[in-house]
């Protein structure tokens, strides 16, 4: 079996329609200086070489042309000035000769239109930086009443420096009352500003062509799907070194997202994972060791942000965090991590038993959580017994749970971003008898449908699967499956969509340069179903749908425009079992809506969540101190409300107190979500004990 690499690394990448505006000041670009940065005859191979990867082996067959090259045009935009705030509206009009012409530059190897658009964003970004020092000398005046738009994905560049000044000026408020709403005295929260951009200065002044050079290429790679990524020597020794070691520190993957540091992952069994207090997608602004003085990280280098984030086992950290899913408006949180080294027992599966008590009846139902699919495949290949696998962990579980008399079993794959497919397809073959799991369509269109050949089954009771929209590719393999085997019920929402495999591509293998010259992760399959119904893009849709913060339009691959589309193949032969049928699911439905129109916990969180939308959909905040508390308040409130409703720990604004154990705050807070799909469990057990 072909070794995949399927874990979810989600890479976001927005596309914009950026144009000359009528009416613009034309403000002429700086002059070239000494000191721009150029490329190096190394990259101009490169890009030829990765144009040529790329376009040739890439799952997405895509041709060199004038479309495409507008999307990256766009992407490198995108990339370099997401807010538009730095560059002109006549500066961006003068780069429209690029548009059509970045096809022809990545087939000769020319980065003209690369290092020309980057040189004149660096000496914006220095005119800004004048700006911004000159009007952080004095504290900001917050009894006007005017607003600020925090969403600038839909807006225009300015189109002369009068516009720009009052958008900066704007957006320099705005950070400024964030700040002061913590608490923070206005002579504090200058030096505070101060500081931040101090840390952007710095950040920026580090930037060498090989920056450049990526983030170019990565406007390029990722046009083509959201997985497929140019990585420079640099980050290439730093990915390897991240999927490969003992990481000793909170267990989380950082990226830089623009001015802030982003957690793409967070490693299961870690101290962020087992405190349920980050997510993915949660930005990081502010560190502080143990109880000493937060840092503004705000501007800095991923590297630099890693250096104040990890540390020796036993010391604590504090975060600052804006949450993925937090309003405009809302405090950034604050919590307590104790850092320890992550060790392959605690991403381990789990279990434990639950009791649900449904219609005037007790049932007793076994939990079993997976926070990821591993396998030692070291071990495996040395034959080692009792070697570490997700199927291993899980087949002892079962006999445990079986010999304790459960009524039925709930597969728990929240949150669980994937790893490997043996694990994904043997862990099926516990619950199925021998037949099809997946099939795999390379870039050549050839098929390969991927078997559990083991006829036993080692659990044929009732049973659930439940997901939420961060369980991802392999955990979208096991529940399609069990969907398509009609052999248990899927509860939850929708799931991520991540139906693509990659290879990661050594450059230095095809091009004999002296020196590193990066790595490319390039997407080259496709997962699909059994019923041919790929996995992409729409992921699994639960048999029952429960609420979610978290909708398809704002996360996961339906949220990134370049992600691979939907479609279908040809099925496998396989034979559903006789467990699950359209009756008895029309039958869970009708229960669970009933109890969504009189379950207080249920109807609060819907209602939670309906207001959340609302107010994320507000992107206009108020720069008046008085409004501007009262919307933070409400936003607060809200949050704890949710929380509270889905049994989630809530880390307030000022909050330093370490996070619970798991285990400890279950006793006394309960989980919604299980409780919901033991319910729905509980509703199919009656049901095959008493058909109607």
């Amino acid at each position: 079996m072909r070794k995949y690499l399927i874990t979810l690394v989600p890479v976001l990448m927005l596309s914009l329609q950026p144009g000359p505006q009528a009416g613009m000041s034309a403000v002429p670009l700086p002059p070239p200086s000494a000191d721009d940065l150029k490329p190096t005859v190394s990259q101009e191979h490169v890009e030829q070489l990765v144009a040529r990867l790329l376009t040739t082996h890439h799952y997405r067959k895509v041709r060199l042309n004038d479309s495409l090259s507008s999307v990256v045009f766009e992407n490198y935009l995108k990339e370099l000035d997401g807010n538009k705030a730095y560059f002109l509206a006549s500066d961006v009009n003068s780069f429209e000769k690029y548009r059509n012409n970045i096809d022809d530059q990545l087939i000769n190897g020319e980065l003209t239109a690369a290092y020309e658009i980057y040189n004149v964003f660096r000496k914006r970004y220095q005119e800004r930086n004048k700006f911004v020092q000159e009007n952080l000398q004095k504290p900001f005046d917050f009894t006007a009443d005017e607003n600020f738009n925090t969403d600038r994905e839909k807006a225009t560049w300015p189109k002369n420096l009068e516009e720009q000044n009052d958008l900066w000026r704007k957006l320099l408020k705005n950070q400024s009352l964030e700040l002061k709403l913590t608490g923070k005295a206005d002579t504090s929260v200058v030096n505070s500003m101060k500081s931040r951009y101090k840390n952007l200065d710095r950040y920026m002044t580090r930037i060498k062509a090989e920056d450049v050079f990526q983030i170019y290429m990565n406007s390029f790679a990722e046009s083509l799907d959201p997985h497929t990524n140019y990585m420079s020597p640099r980050s290439a020794d730093r990915f390897n070194q991240e999927m490969s070691a003992s990481l000793e520190g909170i267990g989380a993957l950082l990226q830089e997202d623009g001015d802030y540091i982003k957690i793409s992952e967070v490693i299961p069994g870690g101290p962020a994972f087992k405190s349920k207090l980050l997510t993915k997608g949660d930005k990081i602004v502010g560190v502080a060791q143990g109880d000493g003085q937060i840092v503004n990280i705000v501007g800095y280098q991923v590297d630099d942000a890693v250096k104040l984030i990890k540390g020796p086992k036993g010391t604590t950290v504090r975060l600052q965090i804006k949450s993925i899913d937090a309003t405009p408006s809302a405090p950034p949180k604050e919590i307590r991590l104790v850092r320890e080294k992550i060790k392959l027992e605690e991403q381990r599966a789990k279990k434990e038993v639950i009791e649900i008590t449904q219609n005037q009846k007790k049932y007793k139902l076994g939990v079993i959580t997976i926070p990821v699919f591993y396998r030692d495949f070291e071990g495996a290949r040395k034959r080692e017994e009792g070697f570490a696998s997700t199927t291993g962990d899980v087949q002892r579980f079962v006999n445990e749970l079986k010999a304790e008399k459960v009524d039925g079993v709930v597969i728990d794959l929240r949150d669980n971003g994937g790893g490997s497919l043996t694990e994904a397809i043997t862990l099926t073959g516990l619950f199925i008898s021998r037949g099809p799991v997946v099939q795999v369509k390379e870039a050549t269109g050839d098929i390969e449908v991927q078997t559990d050949p083991d006829p036993s089954v080692l659990y044929d009771g009732p049973l659930a699967v439940l997901v939420n929209r961060f369980s991802a590719s392999a955990s979208e393999i096991f529940a399609a499956a069990i969907q398509d085997y009609k052999r248990g019920i899927i509860i939850g929402s929708q799931t991520y969509g991540k139906g693509t495999v990659q290879t990661m591509v050594d450059l230095n293998t095809w091009l004999k340069e002296s020196e590193k010259v990066g790595q490319v992760k390039m997407t080259i399959a496709k997962f699909y179903r059994i019923n041919g119904s790929s996995t992409q893009h729409k992921g699994v849709t639960p048999d029952i749908e429960l609420p979610s913060a978290f909708s398809a339009e704002e996360y996961g691959e339906s949220s990134q425009p370049s992600a691979l589309p939907w479609d279908q193949i040809a099925s496998a032969r396989f034979e559903a079992t006789r467990n699950l049928d359209d009756k008895v699911i029309t039958k869970l439905r009708d229960r669970y809506e009933q109890r969504v129109k009189s379950d207080a916990d249920l109807k609060q969180l819907m209602a939670d969540f309906a207001e959340l939308k609302r107010a994320k959909e507000k992107t206009v905040v108020s720069l008046q101190e008085e409004k501007r508390k009262k919307e933070r308040d409400e936003a607060e409130k809200r949050r704890k409300s949710i929380n509270a409703s889905a049994g989630e720990p809530v880390a307030t604004n000022d909050s330093t107190t370490p996070a619970k154990d798991p285990k400890e705050d279950k006793a006394s807070k309960k989980d919604l979500y299980l409780t919901e799909c033991g319910r729905v469990l509980a509703d199919y057990i009656a049901f095959t004990k008493n058909p109607q």
